[in-house]
């Protein structure tokens, strides 16, 4: 005797898996876009409180206090060097660093680095301890323009897309640090 197979059966099964992989692939690609565009909304709106800031010390309060607000996230950290002054803002305030110091942070990080980490850059201060997932932003001006670090954490593990997202923070490092020249090339601004 001979079988008959049924093809039929088992083309619709294959049509159906492959049809539910389209599926999922489409919603994967949907919330990456509507993910991706609220990063961007989030990127905005953090560099316009930050040109709002009616000073230095303003824009210290704007990128510490408000920023983690606005972009998600748990802790934000600036490291500037000044000529031959060295700083570090966080939400405690601005302290003075070696600029040695900040020169070896500076000098590891090429444009945007993005990880996952057991403890947060110590940029973060006392709040490195509870950052699992960081980006660290690098700006570079001529001297005596600051040129520094901007660190940006996390304490949910995470797991980061480099490619989708150093642009978007390397437009917001640039943007602070252009905030910044400005204040420091005209003083009557801050």
């Amino acid at each position: 005797m001979a079988t008959v197979i049924n093809f039929e059966e088992r083309a619709v099964a294959r049509l159906r898996e492959r049809l539910g992989a389209a599926e999922e692939a489409n919603q994967d690609l949907i919330a990456f876009a509507r993910g991706h565009s609220g990063a961007v909304c989030s990127i905005h709106s953090a560099v316009l409180a930050a040109m709002d800031a009616d000073g230095v010390d303003g824009l210290l309060h704007v990128v510490t206090q408000e920023w983690p607000l606005i972009l998600g996230i748990d802790a934000v950290a600036l490291a500037l060097i000044i000529g031959d002054k060295g700083f570090r803002a966080d939400g405690n305030g601005v302290q003075l660093v070696e600029p040695k110091l900040l020169e070896h942070s500076v000098r590891d990080i090429a444009g945007v680095d993005m990880r996952t980490v057991k403890r947060g850059h110590p940029l973060f201060g006392p709040a490195c301890d509870l950052i699992r997932a960081e980006a660290l932003v690098r700006f570079d001006c001529e001297p005596p323009l600051p040129r520094g670090v901007l660190a940006l954490g996390q304490r949910a593990e995470l797991s980061l897309d480099a490619r989708h997202g150093s642009e978007l923070l390397m437009f917001l490092g640039n943007s602070l640090a252009a905030i910044i020249r400005r204040w420091l090339i005209d003083p009557k601004l801050s």
